[in-house]
């Protein structure tokens, strides 16, 4: 499938979720409005309150408190299980030792942890990058201990007859099969990110865009919830893309989909 058609495929499915979600919420049904409004919102609704959002300015500020709380949680969290990942990778006997207690604090559900985060950094943005940093450092940490596990041994046994030493190894070997894995984990850390940022600002918070949801919910603004929603998803896949940029230079080496078969 060529790039221009996925797109609009991709494209596709959004104008027809979009249409459904207009007909069911406008016109009655068999003399009912299937998705009331009051509940559901209407997309013409949504998308004049994100126009008012950004002509009035009023977005801006929440933006960047999210974005700043996103990319420390998702930076912090990344080079944090990226580090842990490859020493548990390296050192087994470690590993072995701590196996239970990682697993264990991976099991805690991270929004119980959140009020203590705030009693801890306070109503500020480190509350929030804290709780953020829980959702992605685990994502990232479990990808790269496989990564480096799955190094093939005939490879590091060819490495070895080189004479490779062992910073030699990490660069050419551990790293190129840990990175793949990496970021596939990214990919999905970004979500998490924003998720702990927003999750953390609903729960007491000044701005951010998880606060201008609190806000709209509590007066039983739904265009004004769904508003941001679509906000952050679009932030969210506007990430991801930066992410995607990213590796495809560091991974520019490694073969696309389908080469080398015959």
């Amino acid at each position: 499938m060529s790039r221009l058609t996925l797109l609009v495929l991709q494209i596709l499915v959004a104008v027809v979720t979009v249409a459904l979600w207009h007909g069911l919420t406008t016109y009655p049904i068999f003399g009912k409005i299937l998705l009331p409004p009051f509940f559901f919102s209407t997309p013409v609704d949504v998308a004049k309150q994100v126009v008012d959002w950004f002509v009035s300015g009023v977005i801006w500020k929440h933006l960047w408190v999210t974005l700043s709380e996103s990319i420390l949680a998702f930076v912090l969290g990344s080079i944090g299980g990226v580090l842990v990942g490859f020493w548990f990778a390296r050192q087994p006997r470690t590993a072995a030792v701590f196996d239970p207690y990682v697993k264990m604090v991976n099991a805690l559900p991270r929004v119980v942890l959140a009020p203590i985060f705030t009693l801890w950094f306070g109503l500020g943005i480190w509350s929030k990058v804290a709780l953020g940093i829980t959702l992605v450092f685990f994502i990232v940490f479990f990808n790269v201990y496989q990564g480096v596990k799955e190094v093939s041994p005939t490879v590091l046994a060819n490495g070895r007859m080189l004479g490779m030493n062992e910073r030699q190894l990490m660069r050419h070997v551990y790293w190129p099969s840990a990175m793949s894995w990496m970021f596939s984990s990214l990919h999905t850390s970004v979500g998490f990110a924003v998720v702990g940022a927003v999750v953390g600002e609903y729960l007491g918070a000044a701005a951010g865009l998880g606060y201008l949801i609190q806000q709209a919910e509590g007066v039983f603004d739904v265009a004004g919830v769904f508003a941001g929603m679509f906000v952050l998803a679009a932030f969210v896949i506007v990430i991801d893309l930066l992410v995607s940029v990213v590796e495809k230079r560091l991974l520019v080496w490694r073969p696309a989909v389908g080469e080398g078969r015959v």
